[in-house]
Parts: C-alpha cells; sequence; structure tokens
C-alpha cells in the first residue's frame, strides 16, 4: 500500500517530511523525500489522501486505561461548577439498584462548601454511592457506602491510600473486558496506536486475556505498583517482558498527593509525603536488579526535587541496566531542578491538557510558584526527555487535546497560561509519538514512520503542523496499528 497526496510527517530530524509513504505487512517500507517529487513504486495499491496528514499514531504515555474504560458509563460530574449542581447531577441519576458510581467533582471550584456525607445522603437516601473528584486522589462516600463496607469517616471523604483502599464494589470479568474492548475503540478513534498504563489493579489480566487471543487493538506498556516489586521479584519478572503488542514496563510509585487534593508535597513543607527520597532510592535500586525502571508520581516541587535526588543517587544501578526512569507529571518544578531532569537522565512524563484544568487552582493554591508549573517549553530547551499523556480518566484520553494544551497553553478562549511555555506543534507531536517509544525502550521499532519500523499510524483530515491554528477543529480520519486499519478504514 502506498499512501500519496498529502502531507506525512515521519518525526525523524533526518527526513522529516516524505512524499508518499509505503506499508508492506505490519511494517513501513519506504517512504520518498519530499524535495523528489516522485512516488515510491513498491507495493501496488495506491491511497490517494486527498490533502489528508499522515503522522506517526499517537502513544498516550500516562493512563490508567481500565478506569477509564469503566467510567466512560458512569455519572461524571467535572461540569459541575459547585456542590448544588453536583448534589443535582446526582439526584437525577434517580434511586437506581445497586451503587452509584461516577467521577469528576473538582471541590476547589465550590463556592459553596466542601463535600459531605450529610450532603450526599439527602440526595441519594440508601443508595451507597461512591465518587471520585477530578485528579481520583480523593473518595465521597454517603452514609449508606459506609454502613455497606464498614469503613466511615466523619465527614464521607477519604483522601490518597485511604481512599484507594475504600472496599468499593469490583467490575466482572465480563464487565471489565467489555469496557476495554470499547475503550479501546474509542481510543483508536482519537489516533491512539499504544497506551503505557497505570492500571493498579484489574487491569493486567484483561490486557493478558485481550492479548492471548489476539484481539489486542493497541499496544500496552503494562506497568505494576512499587508496592508489588517483591512479588515481581519472586517471579524474576523483567521489563519488556511480553510480546508484540503487550510488555511489562515500569514500576510506579508515589512521592506525594495532588495539587487539587491540597496533598502535593512543596518545598515550604505544606501537602503529604507519601514516599520519602531514601525509600525511593531503596526501591529504585531493588527494582535495577531485577531489571525493571522506576515511574514515579510527583507533583509538588518538594516531591520532584526528592524524585531526582533518589534517582541522582541510584545512577549507577539504573544505568548500568540500561534503565529509563520517569518521573510522572512533573507538574511543579523549581528552578533549580530544571536542569537535573537532562543531567541525571531523568524522563519527564507530563500531561499537558491539565493546564486548561489546574491553572486557576495553581493560581490560587501555589501563587507565584505557578510559574514553575507544565514547564514544557524550559524542559525541552534544557535537553530533558519529554513525553505527554493524558491520565485518563482524570482528563479524556485524547491526544490532540493535549498537543494543542502544549502549543497553545489555554484551551477555551482565556488569553494562554504562562505563555512562554508554549511549544510547536511539531515538538507536541514528537512528544506523543516517538519520544514516547524511547521512553519504553522501543524506539528502534516504532514512533516513527521508517523503514522497518512498525506501520503504526494515524490519518488526520488538518495538517496540523502546517497549521497550529486549526488543531481544535482537526479530527482523526482512520487509524492503523501493526498495518492494519483499526479505525476508519478507507475508502474515505
Amino acid at each position: 500500500m502506498i499512501l500519496h497526496n498529502g502531507p506525512i510527517y515521519t518525526m525523524d530530524p533526518r527526513l522529516p517530511q516524505v512524499s508518499a509513504l509505503a506499508v508492506a505487512g505490519d511494517l513501513i517500507a519506504g517512504g520518498v523525500d519530499v524535495r523528489e517529487g516522485e512516488v515510491d513504486t513498491v507495493g501496488h495499491e495506491r491511497l490517494d489522501l486527498d490533502g489528508r496528514c499522515v503522522l506517526p499514531g499517537f502513544t498516550d504515555s500516562h493512563a490508567h486505561f481500565l478506569e477509564w474504560a469503566l467510567e466512560r458509563g458512569r455519572l461524571e460530574l467535572t461540569h459541575c461548577a459547585s456542590r448544588a449542581e453536583a448534589l443535582a447531577a446526582i439526584a437525577a441519576a434517580g434511586p437506581g439498584d445497586g451503587w452509584l458510581l461516577g467521577h469528576g467533582w473538582l471541590s476547589a471550584k465550590w463556592p459553596d462548601g466542601e463535600p459531605t456525607a450529610a450532603a450526599l445522603d439527602e440526595v441519594t437516601g440508601e443508595r451507597p454511592a461512591a465518587l471520585w473528584a477530578h485528579d481520583h486522589h480523593t473518595l465521597w462516600v454517603n452514609t449508606a457506602a459506609m454502613r455497606a463496607t464498614g469503613v466511615a469517616s466523619d465527614d464521607g471523604v477519604f483522601a490518597e491510600w485511604d481512599s484507594w483502599r475504600f472496599p468499593l464494589p469490583g467490575p466482572t470479568a465480563a464487565e471489565r473486558s467489555r469496557a476495554v474492548l470499547d475503550g479501546m475503540a474509542a481510543a483508536n478513534a482519537r489516533g491512539v496506536v499504544c497506551v503505557h498504563d497505570f492500571q493498579r489493579s484489574g487491569g493486567r489480566d484483561v490486557w493478558q486475556r485481550l492479548d492471548a487471543d489476539r484481539r489486542l487493538r493497541l499496544r500496552v506498556v503494562m506497568s505494576f505498583p512499587l508496592d508489588m516489586l517483591p512479588a515481581a521479584c519472586d517471579l524474576e519478572l523483567r521489563a519488556g517482558f511480553g510480546s508484540r503488542m503487550l510488555a511489562v514496563g515500569p514500576c510506579k510509585g508515589f512521592m506525594d498527593g495532588t495539587l487539587g487534593s491540597r496533598t502535593a508535597w512543596m518545598l515550604d513543607g505544606s501537602g503529604d509525603q507519601l514516599l520519602s527520597a531514601d525509600d525511593l532510592a531503596e526501591g529504585i535500586r531493588e527494582a535495577a536488579a531485577l531489571g525493571v525502571p522506576v515511574a514515579v508520581h510527583a507533583i509538588g516541587d518538594g516531591a520532584n526535587r526528592a524524585a531526582l535526588d533518589a534517582f541522582e543517587r541510584t545512577r549507577d544501578a539504573w544505568e548500568a541496566a540500561a534503565l529509563r526512569p520517569r518521573i510522572e507529571h512533573a507538574q511543579c518544578v523549581d528552578d533549580a531542578d530544571l536542569p537535573r531532569f537532562a543531567g541525571v537522565g531523568v524522563i519527564a512524563s507530563m500531561q499537558p491538557a491539565m493546564i486548561h484544568s489546574d491553572r486557576d487552582v495553581a493560581d490560587e493554591r501555589w501563587g507565584d510558584r505557578a510559574r514553575g508549573a507544565y514547564r514544557v517549553r524550559d524542559l525541552l530547551d534544557s535537553g530533558a526527555h519529554v513525553i505527554f499523556g493524558d491520565d485518563a480518566p482524570i482528563e479524556p484520553l485524547d491526544p490532540l487535546r493535549g498537543i494543542a494544551a502544549a502549543a497553545h497553553r489555554t484551551l477555551d478562549d482565556r488569553e494562554a497560561w504562562h505563555a512562554d511555555q508554549r511549544i510547536s506543534v511539531a515538538d507536541a507531536v514528537m512528544c506523543t509519538t516517538a519520544a514516547a517509544a524511547y521512553a519504553a525502550g522501543d524506539e528502534r521499532r516504532r514512533g516513527c514512520l521508517l523503514p522497518g519500523q512498525a506501520a503504526d499510524l494515524v490519518v488526520l483530515d488538518t495538517d496540523i503542523v502546517a497549521h497550529p491554528e486549526r488543531i481544535a477543529d482537526a479530527e482523526v480520519v482512520a487509524t492503523m496499528v501493526d498495518g492494519r486499519w483499526v479505525h476508519g478504514a478507507p475508502p474515505w
């Protein structure tokens, strides 16, 4: 198959754009330099792009896939600007059968009070209800839910580890499989060909079953929690183990909480410290001995400094094992720590769509320190390796939205937030394609549209590289994974 008559961006700086692209089976067979102006003769089927744009398929480098897939069918409270609006939406869900589950509320933007069990009781009655905050680090439950589980608090609000340990009812194996299958189709429709999945529990079995049945429509880098490292050691489970579609990835720890829950660990001592630099360093060395990289959640500037300290102290161990450590979010970074990402060799795994969601809360709670939030331009300029994800379900799983946020620093009619941190669309696409493949150790296999690399690509109706002002209106026409169309197969 030869794709031609449209802009084709390879994401390889040696040959950034070609005039035609040949696909043979599951691999890119070749491309032609746009300056040559001739279409390669390899292959038989010719596919006229008619001006459409081709890019390497998108990787979402930070998602909680099963959680996102399940929540697509649950009560959504993201739009609620007050507690009264949230309670009205909950009441509108009706009495129903079984638990009422939902997500998305953000009390930091509520002018009329915090969540309480008493307020929730008024609109839910005896139906157990459990509602995750926008950041999924706080859980709001009613009295019926606490009675059903035997776990109680004074106000019905559980934060951090207490929220994650709350015994919510789990979906059946069939429900998990259906949700993931539907979620894969939705992800493909947004141009996604690969996810780095940080689902804590319940998702790894689904991926393995679907891979065994050859039903995966995404490549999956499957992480596991840092506290499961002893079990991984017992199993001698190394990163990269798996198949061409599914592989074991990093183990993940948590340095702190979140901005929205007021638990981000800041240099002024505020927030929650979930891991110390010493604890993380110990985990990094154990993981390196196994051959597993560590990815650590760090939001506040204190958490990022402690994480960088731990990676720097253990550099001999993870470098010797040829591992690529990551800091997930890198949301607020102090000036003194910014050059350390490149200097130490730590990947900054960021979620630019949160610029839109967090800007007001960051300005309110961090004040002048908010200038250190989402420093994508500064990190790239320093030589740091930066990759993008969405942290779904906290943000929609939609790479084009993240690319737009990184390029424009706004997703609505407001002025750009810290406009000096804007980056080019080409750089944003790189963070979502080739750079993400490098983070997973796959840069020789995928991430660029080069001969011999996997035929993973996305076709857009708009050339967003040449016309960044059109990103908001760009649509995914088709997505190819491993040489097969998984969304929008031609003819178009």
